[in-house]
Formats: structure tokens, C-alpha cells, sequence
């Protein structure tokens, strides 16, 4: 078949066809015209007994002479006993220069095995980037690793500064798995050296404390807003988790028929749950509806932010500052929660649980209240709902916090 011209590629592409179309032009190279988008330049080879294929480039971007020199040189790498798709392969490692370039390459490993990966994301991108995302891998030293779980810890944030040596020593793992370094700066380091050994997660709010933390903050909105005032006192009522109820939409309510449906897509634990609201809870929803603004988010973010909705760490600082601490302020505010223990956003979900069992609830009630796989034979066999229970059990939990919140002024 003779070689192709200039205008023999442009008639080619120019007539298209109902299917991918190769046209050869000697030593391996083929022009690729698929039934649709752009046309380019083919290399066919053969590499260990194996017939290969790779792309060179659009043809828009590469001249049919230029295309014949790039195929010429590959040509020339596998009779040299190199295979050009490793050689790219290893071209574009190369490029791996900094911790950030590191990072684009991991990135995809973990949305291919982790439910929530913009989690490490979110911490890699706000906590750890900042600080040493610029740093070329073969410079880094554990003396980086060190300023940054320093720097996360001293702004407040221990949690989260053991997640970022976490996700540092994951980081520079997937870096020796690439040969791109020898040894991983952060290996030496543990939670004792970022956040400490945190505490066991046992932490519930008595009836006292309760009352006590709605009662400060109510008397304090400035430092605690009418909109956490609210979600907090609906965490507690209705023992969701706290993404789940921060980035809800309004679609997901059926205020008239009083049930919020959970998308699965949106649980921790993959299962969608009809919730039952009582009356309370409508009520306080219905001030949420018309504090949003017209807005899709129950909870819609109040500043210029990348979120639509209400913050991952707005509560948790809010509360915290309660308490008498602001992370990243010179000056601190005062502790308005006198010697009361600190506590969590999450700990008010273990109040919903324990004030469910003070009332008396069922244990199996209580679980599917708070969207847990029931345990043992019981939830391999036991597949019910418990609809119409969970919804005498709320409603009597939050008449209780009704009571509790509308007897401070």
C-alpha cells in the first residue's frame, strides 16, 4: 500500500465512516479515524512476542511528518530491546517532581478503594499542602514532616493532625512503590509525636450538661448561631450523623407527611433510612426552611466558601469556642462553659443513644434509630423497619428536648 500524503489524510478524515478506520502507512504507523471525535496518529509494534499499540498524538497536533519521526524513534526503542508504552510509563513518573505532583498520583488509588476519599483530600489539601506541597520529594526530610503535624496540632486540631501523619506515611509509601524516593520521612513518627493518644469515644452529655450547653449558647449567639443552635438540638433529637444532616437538601423532606428520606448514597453505612419527625423537629425544620433563603441546603454555607452547605468543622469550632478556645487567634474568647468536660459534635449523637435507652426504648429500636446494622443473628435474620417504633421513640426524645429548650430565656 503506498504512503500516505498530506491531502490523502485530510480526504480520509474528511469521509469518516460509520466505524474506526486504520490506514496504514508503513513501518507501524496508522492513521486512526474513529466513527466520532479527533483523528491521530497510531504506532503498532511488537514487544516480548506481544503485538502493541499506542496512541502518538491528534493529528491536529502532529504533522504526518513529524508523525513518521516520533514512529521512527520508537521503532529504534524496541529494536533496542525497550517497549515505548513502559518507556512512557516511566516518563511520566519522572514528572512526579513534588509532594503535590505525588499527591495528583495517588489521589485516583484512593477513589478507587475508599468511600469517602475527599476526606484525606480535604485534610491533604487544607493541612499538609500548605506546608510542605511545594517541597521536591528528593528535599523532603522528616524535619518537614515534623513543621507540619507541628503546625496542625498547635492550631487546635490534634484529630486531625494524626490523620495527616496517617495519610503522610500512605503518601510517601506509594512513593517508594514508584522507586521515586528510598525511605519515607514520616515512617519514625507516631500519634505521640502529631496529636497524642486520643481519648476513648465514650463521651454523653447528662441531662444537666445538656441543659447547661443549650443554655449557653442560646444566650450567646454571637459566638453560637441560631443555625448551629439548631442543627445541634436536631442531632440530639434525631441521632443522625453530622455530614448527614449538614449537607442535606430539602428534597430529601416530606415535611407534610413528617419523614426525611436518607439516601443511601449519603449514610456511612451505604443503607438509606426513612426517618420519622415529630412535631418539634418539624417545627424547627419549617425555621430552617425559611432561614435558607430559598437555598437546596437545609444548612447552606453563610460565607464565601467551596461547600454549598454548612462547613464540615463548623460546629465542632463553635462548640470549641464555647469552651474558650478559637484555633489560629491570638486572642482567646472566654470559657463560657465553666468546668464542664469539653465534647464533640458526635457526642451529641451518643446523647441521642443514651437518652433513647433512659427512656426506655427497646435496644434494637434504639440502633436502627441511629441507622446500625443490627448485631449478630439478630441482623442477619431480623430485616424490619421498625418505622412505626422509631417514630413513638423520637417523638418522645424530642418532646423531652422541647421541654429542656424552651424553659430558657
Amino acid at each position: 500500500m503506498a504512503k500516505l500524503t498530506v491531502k490523502k489524510v485530510e480526504s480520509l478524515i474528511k469521509a469518516g465512516g460509520n466505524k474506526t478506520q486504520r490506514y496504514a502507512d508503513g513501518d507501524g504507523l496508522y492513521l486512526v479515524v474513529p466513527s466520532s471525535g479527533t483523528a491521530s496518529w497510531m504506532l503498532r509494534f511488537t514487544s516480548n512476542k506481544k503485538r502493541r499499540e499506542m496512541t502518538l498524538a491528534k493529528v491536529k497536533d502532529l504533522t504526518l511528518a513529524n508523525a513518521r519521526l516520533e514512529a521512527a524513534t520508537k521503532m529504534k526503542q524496541v529494536r533496542d530491546g525497550f517497549d515505548p508504552l513502559i518507556q512512557r510509563k516511566r516518563a511520566e513518573q519522572e514528572s512526579i517532581k513534588t509532594v503535590n505532583d505525588l499527591f495528583n498520583d495517588w489521589y485516583p488509588t484512593l477513589v478507587k478503594r475508599l468511600k469517602y476519599p475527599e476526606i484525606p483530600k480535604r485534610v491533604y489539601t487544607k493541612d499538609i499542602a500548605p506546608v510542605i506541597g511545594d517541597i521536591k520529594l528528593d528535599q523532603i526530610s522528616a524535619r518537614d514532616i515534623r513543621t507540619t503535624i507541628n503546625a496542625i496540632t498547635a492550631a487546635g486540631k490534634p484529630t486531625i493532625a494524626n490523620d495527616a501523619l496517617g495519610y503522610c506515611k500512605q503518601l510517601f509509601n506509594h512513593a517508594i512503590k514508584l522507586d521515586l524516593i528510598a525511605g519515607n520521612p514520616a515512617s519514625a513518627f507516631t500519634v505521640r509525636d502529631a496529636g497524642g493518644v486520643e481519648k476513648s469515644k465514650d463521651r454523653a452529655l447528662t441531662t444537666s450538661e445538656l441543659k447547661q450547653f443549650f443554655d449557653t449558647a442560646k444566650k450567646n449567639p454571637m459566638s453560637f448561631t441560631r443555625d448551629n443552635y439548631l442543627a445541634c438540638t436536631l442531632l440530639v433529637c434525631l441521632g443522625v450523623r453530622k455530614s448527614e444532616l449538614c449537607e442535606a437538601k430539602w428534597e430529601e423532606f416530606d415535611l407534610e407527611k413528617a419523614v426525611w428520606e436518607l439516601p443511601k448514597e449519603r449514610s456511612k453505612t451505604n443503607v438509606g433510612l426513612s426517618i420519622p419527625l415529630a412535631l418539634p423537629v418539624i417545627q424547627w425544620f419549617e425555621e430552617l426552611k425559611m432561614r435558607s433563603c430559598g437555598s437546596d441546603y437545609v444548612f447552606p454555607s453563610r460565607r464565601a466558601s467551596k461547600n454549598p452547605h454548612m462547613g464540615p468543622d463548623t460546629l465542632n469550632r463553635a462548640i470549641t469556642k464555647l469552651f474558650g478556645h478559637e484555633p489560629g487567634k491570638k486572642k482567646q474568647p472566654p470559657n463560657l462553659m465553666g468546668n464542664m468536660p469539653h465534647f464533640t459534635v458526635h457526642d451529641l449523637r451518643r446523647t441521642c443513644r443514651t437518652l433513647l435507652a433512659q427512656q426506655g426504648t427497646p435496644g434494637y429500636v434504639a440502633e436502627r434509630c441511629l441507622n446500625h446494622k443490627l448485631k449478630g443473628v439478630e441482623g442477619i435474620y431480623d430485616k424490619y423497619d421498625y418505622f412505626e417504633e422509631r417514630k413513638i421513640a423520637l417523638a418522645s426524645l424530642a418532646t423531652t428536648i422541647e421541654e429542656m429548650v424552651s424553659t430558657i430565656t
